[in-house]
């Protein structure tokens, strides 16, 4: 059973920008694909090109609860899965020395002592949901055959307890930044977006729509030179998220241009590295030894 279901693409764009998210044609499309297919979705991409921000839209937009599991180096089945509250067992054995250990048993491996992450939470929901596995690739490799078997057949088995398959499935959706290659086997699973930097007039809109007091004279040139930072060889080209940031800089400071002063001062909202920033000024011409 999926999750929701969008009645078409442009219904997907309205609902995703109705919770502040402006989606080009191709994500909009793949978002409604994903969701009919009822497939998981791999999107890979730059760092802050809104890629987490898609799957907290996508849950906002369709009432679903957001389950999420932050991938990194070691993460492991207890953290993905689910693991017992071993320090809560032990108490009851202890408390229930009398007993016997045949009736103890079925007792600490009950759901009284199971502790439930985030892929288990996803599938035991009965409710739609939208269960973001995030930063695949920042994860070992043996976890994507974790994933692929849950993804598979959306179940898991406890062998304390036997097998849980969902009856609600959720939407899945994986991000990579593409630090490492994920496995052929797990991208067969998915459909694929990349989502890139936007184009210029998303941009734009993108950053009017969440600093509104901003003018469009200082956001097209604000997006104009984001738009020359990213052609320029840094060690980070700014997200979209810096771009926001920058945005909202301008408005606390009063600005009404983004005259050379202004971007002097501010340059380091948008650049996280200094020699970007010394980079950025000669060819921008901000002298920054100034």
């Amino acid at each position: 059973m999926r999750t929701m279901q969008f009645t078409s693409v442009s219904d997907v764009a309205v609902r995703l920008e109705a919770v502040g998210y402006l989606a080009s044609d191709a994500i909009a499309t793949t978002i409604f694909l994903a969701s009919e297919l009822g497939k998981p979705l791999l999107v890979e991409g730059p760092a802050g090109v809104g890629k987490t921000a898609l799957a907290q839209a996508v849950a906002e937009a369709t009432g679903s609860t957001l389950v999420r599991l932050q991938c990194y180096e070691g993460v492991d089945e207890a953290r993905a899965l689910y693991e017992w509250n071993h320090a809560k067992q032990l108490l009851r054995i202890t408390a229930a020395r009398d007993e016997g250990w045949d009736a103890t048993r079925s007792d600490i491996f009950s759901e009284e002592y199971l502790l439930a992450r985030p892929l288990l939470t996803a599938i035991r929901n009965t409710e739609p949901t939208v269960l973001l596995i995030d930063e695949t690739d920042k994860a070992d490799v043996e976890i994507e055959g974790l994933l692929l078997e849950v993804l598979g057949d959306f179940q898991i088995t406890i062998p304390e307890l036997g097998t849980i398959t969902a009856v609600q499935r959720p939407f899945v959706v994986l991000t990579s930044n593409a630090t490492r290659e994920l496995s052929e086997a797990l991208r067969r699973r998915c459909l694929y977006l990349h989502v890139g930097f936007p184009d210029e007039q998303l941009e734009q809109r993108i950053v009017r729509s969440a600093v509104p007091e901003l003018d469009d004279a200082l956001a097209a040139s604000l997006i104009r030179v984001i738009a020359a930072l990213r052609r320029m060889p840094l060690r980070k080209v700014p997200s979209v998220s810096e771009t926001i940031d920058w945005a909202r800089t301008l408005i606390a400071l009063g600005a009404t241009t983004l005259d050379n002063a202004v971007m002097k001062e501010s340059l380091g909202v948008v650049l996280k590295h200094q020699d970007d920033i010394e980079k950025a000024s000669r060819q921008l011409d901000l002298d920054p030894a100034a």
